[in-house]
C-alpha cells in the first residue's frame, strides 16, 4: 500500500480512495483454500475501494454487483464474483489498527467467507487483530456517539438507590456500591 492506512493525506485531506490492499489480499492468498475463499483469485481485478460517508454508523461495508442467487451459482461454477465494491469510513483514518482490522474483515467477505463464522474471526484476529477500546479513539468516539442516543444517562439501583453515570452501552451486571445483581 502507498501511504500507511490510517494516517491522513497532507494537509488533513482525504485521498480520493482508500488504498488498493494488495499486500493484505497476498496474506489471504497465503492463508485460505479455494473452497473457503472462492472468489480471492478474482480480488486483484474486480475489487474497487471507496469511502463511505462519515456519518455511517458502520466501519466499512462490502458489496457485491450479483445478487445472492447469482453469487451462489459461480460460486458452485467456480467463475467469478463480478464487480466487488469495499467501502471504508473514513473515521478510520485516526486508528490504523482498526483500520487495517476492518480492511481485513470486508476482505474476507469479498473473497467469498461471507458468514461470520469461526474461520472469519480467527483469520481476522490473526492477521489484523482489533485494537484495545483504551487504545482506540475511533472507539472511544463511537461509544460515545450511541451513549449520547441513549435515553438513560445514569444507572439507578433498584436495592440501594445508588445513582452513577451511564459509560457503557450495555446495562451492568452488579451495583458497584452493595454488589447485588443490577435492576432498575
Amino acid at each position: 500500500m502507498g501511504e500507511a492506512p490510517g494516517d491522513e493525506a497532507e494537509g488533513g485531506q482525504l485521498p480520493t480512495q482508500p488504498d488498493f490492499p494488495h499486500e493484505l489480499i497476498e496474506v489471504l492468498k497465503g492463508k485460505l483454500n479455494k473452497k473457503d475463499a472462492p472468489f480471492l483469485k478474482y480480488l486483484g481485478k474486480k475489487l474497487n475501494m471507496v469511502w463511505i460517508d462519515s456519518d455511517d454508523s458502520r466501519l466499512g461495508m462490502t458489496r457485491f454487483e450479483y445478487n445472492a442467487n447469482e453469487l451462489f451459482r459461480r460460486r458452485k461454477m467456480k467463475l467469478s464474483c463480478g464487480p466487488v465494491t469495499i467501502g471504508i469510513n473514513p473515521i478510520l483514518n485516526k486508528d490504523k489498527a482498526l483500520y487495517r482490522h476492518t480492511l481485513v474483515h470486508e476482505l474476507l467477505h469479498a473473497s467469498g467467507v461471507l458468514d461470520h463464522g469461526e474461520i472469519h474471526a480467527n483469520l481476522v484476529a490473526e492477521i489484523a487483530p482489533s485494537p484495545k477500546f483504551s487504545n482506540s479513539l475511533v472507539l472511544q468516539e463511537m461509544r460515545e456517539r450511541v451513549l449520547e442516543k441513549l435515553p438513560e444517562r445514569q444507572w439507578i439501583c433498584g436495592d440501594c438507590g445508588y445513582t452513577w453515570e451511564r459509560k457503557r452501552v450495555s446495562m451492568p451486571t452488579r451495583c458497584p456500591k452493595c454488589a447485588k445483581p443490577f435492576k432498575s
